[in-house]
Order: C-alpha cells, then sequence, then structure tokens
C-alpha cells in the first residue's frame, strides 16, 4: 500500500509542475484523494459488501467530485490532473500510468449487463472534457485530444480528437511524439500544431473552389476580348443549400 502510494506521489511530481511539496500533495490534490478512497472502496466490493462500497464511492465523489464505480479497475500511477467531473463507470479498466484531466467521462451506451465501458491500455493521456464511450478498447500510448467523443476503438499510440473522434494523420503525430521528447509530457494530450484531417481536406475543397472561381472568371474575360457574348443570360449567381451542405458532411 506505502509503495504504491509512493508511486501516486511520485507521479505528481512527474506530470504536474505546479506541485511544490509532498505534504501539499497529500492534502491538496483531489486526484490522489479519489485513487486512495477508490482502492478501499474496491476491496469492499470484492468482499462483497456492496453498499459500504457504494457508499465509499459516493462519499470520494462528494469529498473529491470524482465519481469512481467501485467495480472499476484501475491501475498503478494513474494522474487524474484537476478532476473535477471525472466519472469512471463500474465495467471500465485503466491501464497502468494512464493520465486523466477534469470532466473526462468513462461511459457506458448499454443498460444490459457486462461489459459496457471502455478499457485504457497503459500509458494513455485523455483530455480535458474528453468522452469514451462504450466497451471499447484505447490502445497502448494513445492519446485522446480535449472534448473528443470517442465511440469506436483506437489504435495503440494514435492521437485521436473531434466530434466524432477521428485518427491525426502520421505527419501530425509525429510532431506530438517530437514535443513528448522534448518536454517529457504533453498535457491535454494536444499541441498547438495538431492537423484534424477533416479540417485538412475543407481547406484543400476551398482552396480548389477558389482556383476554379478564379480560371472561370478569366476564361470569361478572354472571351470578352475576343468579342464572344453569352448566347444566353448569365445564370443566377448560386446560393447555399443547406441540404446540400448536410449531404456532403454525412
Amino acid at each position: 500500500m506505502f509503495d504504491q502510494l509512493r508511486e501516486d506521489i511520485a507521479v505528481v511530481f512527474e506530470r504536474d509542475p505546479a506541485a511544490r511539496s509532498v505534504f501539499e500533495v497529500l492534502t491538496t490534490y483531489p486526484g490522489i484523494h479519489a485513487i486512495l478512497l477508490h482502492r478501499l472502496a474496491s476491496r469492499f466490493w470484492r468482499w462483497g459488501w456492496k453498499w459500504l462500497a457504494r457508499f465509499t464511492a459516493y462519499f470520494g465523489r462528494w469529498a473529491t467530485g470524482i465519481e469512481i464505480h467501485p467495480g472499476a479497475h484501475i491501475g498503478r500511477r494513474v494522474f487524474i490532473d484537476h478532476g473535477m467531473g471525472v466519472v469512471i463507470g463500474e465495467t471500465a479498466e485503466v491501464g497502468d500510468d494512464c493520465t486523466l484531466y477534469h470532466q473526462v467521462t468513462l461511459g457506458g451506451t448499454s443498460w444490459n449487463k457486462g461489459k459496457r465501458h471502455p478499457t485504457l491500455g497503459k500509458g494513455v493521456v485523455v483530455g480535458a472534457g474528453a468522452k469514451i464511450l462504450g466497451p471499447l478498447t484505447v490502445g497502448e500510448g494513445a492519446k485522446i485530444g480535449s472534448n473528443a467523443v470517442v465511440v469506436k476503438d483506437v489504435p495503440p499510440g494514435a492521437t485521436a480528437v473531434g466530434i466524432p473522434a477521428r485518427i491525426l494523420t502520421s505527419a501530425a503525430t509525429g510532431e506530438i511524439e517530437t514535443a513528448v521528447k522534448t518536454l517529457g509530457f504533453t498535457a491535454y494530450a494536444i499541441s498547438a500544431d495538431m492537423n484534424d484531417p477533416m479540417v485538412k481536406a475543407m481547406h484543400g475543397l476551398i482552396d480548389h473552389s477558389v482556383c476554379m472561381d478564379e480560371r472561370i472568371n478569366w476564361i470569361v474575360e478572354q472571351l470578352k476580348i475576343l468579342g464572344v457574348e453569352p448566347s444566353s443570360p448569365v445564370p443566377k449567381k448560386d446560393e447555399f443549400d443547406p441540404a446540400y451542405l448536410n449531404k456532403i458532411v454525412d
């Protein structure tokens, strides 16, 4: 137990530059308190003392703002930073060395019994506000960007962002790994140079549209110089069609 506590304290100093002393960490860090109370509640749960386990978890939520079901499995050296609003469901599994920020939800999408919450592999970082829903798997070393909504498996080492979450390109992931090597840790699982593939695709379409407009305008100007007049009136300017846009997005 004391070995685990020493690991938990060491992790705080490793991943939070605001930590100044062991006493401060033990007395003011809700993530530490939530993990300690969960270990107690989990022990009660395994012993079959379900009500006492749930009450301990309820007290932990009241004291820390972090709700962890006593049936959830939490690995070693898990760090919950800030923590307010974190919810971890009954069948969730959080691997060793994971980092969760505030407002993270490891939730279920079914009312059926059995496995219905996510499994996080070793070393996963989940950014603030991210929602990971359903009995899916987030691979070892993966990163979930802030406010992402993950509804499908995430491969090991990948970075997922957006709603619904999408896997970033290898180039953007390479930039993040470079930052990790330089800084030692990437807070919130994002970087300033992160490129969403959907955003890149939309910018490409917009650039292509602008290029085509310029070419059409040039062709019209050349026809006027040659004295060619259109045989029919110029069509009315295109108007925005929301239904067409929805078809493109879908």
